[in-house]
């Protein structure tokens, strides 16, 4: 996966838009983050998962996903390894975050 896979990928969800924090990338729905980019570098994006999210894809996918180093990825902060993503592993985390940071409105009810 590249950056701009990441990047479309990110942007593919409704409403999401792409901003910038701390002088990297990020994605936002409603004005909250569910995606980064680019930090600490350029191999990696971040999706923030709720933490049961996080512990299910790193124990599947654990060379692709590994949770951000101390209280952001406690609180689901991920990094996604780019080169060992592919859009079929990295599609679901990535509704997942942006599940997890979308208003209600946007959620479509599956009952429906």
């Amino acid at each position: 996966m590249t950056l701009n896979d990441f990047r479309r990928l990110a942007l593919s969800f409704p409403e999401a838009v792409e901003a910038e924090h701390m002088s990297h990338p990020d994605f936002r729905v409603a004005g909250k983050i569910f995606a980064t980019l680019a930090y600490p570098d350029k191999t990696y994006g971040m999706v923030k998962l709720p933490p049961l999210d996080q512990d299910k894809f790193v124990q599947e996918c654990p060379e692709v996903f590994t949770p951000v180093p101390g209280y952001w990825g406690k609180g689901g902060a991920t990094h996604v390894h780019l080169k060992k993503a592919t859009k079929k592993m990295l599609e679901p985390a990535m509704a997942a975050a942006w599940r997890n940071a979308a208003p209600k409105h946007l959620l479509k009810d599956p009952a429906k």
